[in-house]
């Protein structure tokens, strides 16, 4: 495949539904069934009230804000990303749940000003209005030319890799699961004539060998594979034993970069054998601007991170992140001084590489694998 770097673009959770599907042109019904509120529109409400007020209608792009630009100048060579939504008018709450999220189909072209490669579905929400909600949401995606992995009709469908081709013939194989601790139902997994989504009921070495015997009977020379995991707590840094070796063994196995999320902040990092391990990569898009009680973590900073492997091995030469911040339910570049706090945070959270550097433009971060 040669020698240049390969650039991946990988970001946590992309909740465009509740209060974000309310402020683009086609909000949908606002109806929720929560404890905490029981209209969506509240939460465009709490924003204004922190940070000031939310253009509604705001255009389709708005949500991304300046991460657009970020990506368009890095060019990856895929853009993968967790919708964490239900794309659906159906009416149907699953009863199991008590945070539903859905996006009107007609708001579809918010998600596609991303331009994503890879959409991964396995996470605790696509199935939050039903099998139904899940077979529109695949249904819209398939339409509008947007690949999607870690869901499906049935349990071969939802185990099906997204396929990105890449130059000089290479494949860019996008692997999507998840994992219980992230809040997934163990009714929601696909199986034999059922829909659903590609569930692992934990980190164990028998899950850690399925996975990677499914990596290499598909995985050829010059492809690198990508794990994406919705896994582990929403809030705090630990990581535990099995949650860690089961990344490594991913890793062993045949996979080159491990791309985990479910929780609300960025959490642990590892360049493991030469290779990536992000263990959370916190959410990117949603609607908690205006939600209090979890401050210290820094929830409102949003992580960009940009890959750099080399295609013929897969191995990591250096990831770089843009640190960007809800406001006003957009993104924005991050403010020196917080772009500072991300970085003594990545100094403590990060293993096996060099001190964490400051680079132009503004905002961005450099983790590169020590010798």
């Amino acid at each position: 495949m040669g020698s240049d770097l390969l650039t991946l673009f990988l970001c946590g959770d992309v909740m465009l539904g509740r209060g974000v599907d309310q402020i683009l042109p086609h909000p949908g019904d606002p109806e929720l069934r929560e404890g905490y509120l029981r209209d969506a529109r509240a939460y465009v409400e709490l924003a204004a009230a922190r940070n000031g007020p939310v253009p509604c209608p705001a255009g389709f792009p708005w949500p991304w804000g300046e991460a657009l630009e970020v990506l368009d100048d890095a060019a990856p060579a895929a853009r993968v990303l967790n919708l964490e939504t239900s794309i659906t008018r159906y009416p149907g709450f699953a009863p199991e749940k008590e945070i539903h999220y859905r996006m009107n189909p007609a708001n579809l072209p918010c998600l596609a000003a991303a331009r994503p490669d890879v959409c991964v579905l396995a996470n605790n929400h696509v199935l939050d209005f039903g099998r139904q909600g899940l077979a529109d949401t695949l249904d819209v995606l398939a339409g509008a030319g947007l690949p999607t992995a870690g869901a499906g009709a049935d349990q071969e469908a939802a185990q099906r890799p997204a396929v990105v081709p890449v130059a000089d013939g290479g494949r860019i194989l996008v692997f999507s699961f998840g994992m219980p601790s992230s809040g997934i139902p163990r009714a929601w997994a696909a199986g034999e004539g059922r829909s659903g989504v590609d569930f692992v009921a934990g980190p164990s070495p028998a899950a850690a060998g399925e996975i990677t015997r499914r990596v290499r009977q598909l995985k050829r020379p010059g492809d690198l594979a990508v794990a994406s995991v919705h896994w582990g707590a929403n809030w705090g840094y630990h990581v535990s034993r099995d949650e860690a070796a089961f990344a490594h063994a991913l890793l062993e196995g045949g996979v080159d970069v491990f791309h985990g999320h479910s929780s609300h902040h960025p959490r642990a990092l590892e360049a493991y054998r030469g290779k990536l391990v992000i263990h959370g990569c916190g959410d990117f898009i949603d609607d908690y601007e205006g939600i209090t009680g979890y401050e210290a973590y820094r929830d409102d900073l949003r992580l960009l991170f940009l890959v750099m492997v080399a295609p013929d091995t897969g191995r990591l030469h250096e990831v770089r992140i843009v640190a960007l911040q809800a406001w006003r339910m957009r993104l924005r570049h991050a403010s020196r001084q917080d772009s500072h706090w991300l970085q003594g945070l990545l100094d403590r959270i990060a293993a096996g590489f060099r001190p964490c550097l400051a680079t132009e433009p503004e905002g961005t971060l450099v983790l590169r694998p020590s010798p």
